[in-house]
């Protein structure tokens, strides 16, 4: 996933020839039943995984039944899905940034979560210190991590140039290993967007974790859906945003009442 390179690096005054650790990035041009579907900039890794992905979230397969064939060559997947007629109505490049949806969001069409799953404080900590803990990133300061985890620990933890096309590597992998996504929980490197709210509302993964931030819409979007957001998850402290019933150690009673009082104080 990465390359050494030659640069010249610098310390105060002093210049000199040396090579650094370079992560890759690649196009994958992406076609659905003969017409181009997208172009994606992604790592070349798991890029099975990312496709079946990326066709569920952006609902143009209900499920993995639906796929075909997804056949590679060089830099292009072609896919044939049972609905040959189920293509996108617009052509898209997903960048290798912190963009990339396909979707324009109407919360409304949004699906509710819908699970039982309850994580106690300590496993959100060791899961986000588990799966962050990440030797491509300190190598090459250029990668996101996105862990899947449940009940039982980790299920999959995937490093990519955008945190928005490792999210779909994992559920790619979860659907293809059939895994129970609502018996789930996402772990990610990076800031908390509604992108990443959308396509965890889409497969049904109840909650969303990060060590960073998060904004607003995604926020509101969870808080409409039963998403839960948790976030800048740092040592012993986090800030729960959204769906706190879900972290075991709070009562339903407690995670209602302070989410109320944060409501009441947003509105004053």
């Amino acid at each position: 996933m990465f390359r050494e390179l030659p640069c010249i690096k610098a310390e105060g005054e002093s210049f000199t020839q040396d090579v650094h650790p370079v992560i890759e990035e690649m196009p994958l041009a992406v076609s659905v039943n003969g017409r181009h579907a997208l172009t994606a900039m992604t790592s070349p890794v798991m890029l099975r995984e990312f496709v079946i992905g990326f066709l569920y979230t952006e609902r143009i397969i209900k499920d993995i039944e639906e796929i075909e064939s997804i056949r590679f060559e060089e830099n292009t997947a072609s896919v044939l899905t049972t609905n040959p007629f189920k293509i996108l109505t617009s052509q898209k490049t997903v960048l290798s940034g912190c963009g990339g949806s396909m979707s324009f969001l109407d919360v409304e069409k949004l699906p509710e979560i819908d699970s039982d799953l309850t994580i106690d404080a300590d496993s959100i900590r060791e899961s986000v210190k588990e799966a962050l803990h990440s030797e491509l990133h300190v190598k090459t300061g250029g990668i996101h991590v996105v862990g899947l985890y449940g009940k039982d620990g980790r299920v999959a933890v995937v490093e990519d140039i955008g945190r928005h096309n490792a999210l779909d590597r994992v559920i790619g992998y979860a659907l293809e290993k059939d895994i129970d996504l609502s018996e789930t929980y996402v772990i990610c490197s990076g800031r908390i967007s509604s992108e990443m709210v959308r396509k965890c509302l889409v497969a049904n993964i109840p909650a969303i974790i990060s060590r960073g931030a998060t904004t607003t819409l995604a926020i509101d979007i969870a808080k409409a859906r039963g998403l839960t957001i948790i976030g800048f998850v740092r040592g012993k402290k986090m800030n729960i945003y959204s769906g706190g019933q879900r972290v075991a150690d709070m009562s339903s009673g407690d995670a209602g009442y302070l989410e109320a009082k944060m409501e009441e104080e947003k509105e004053i």
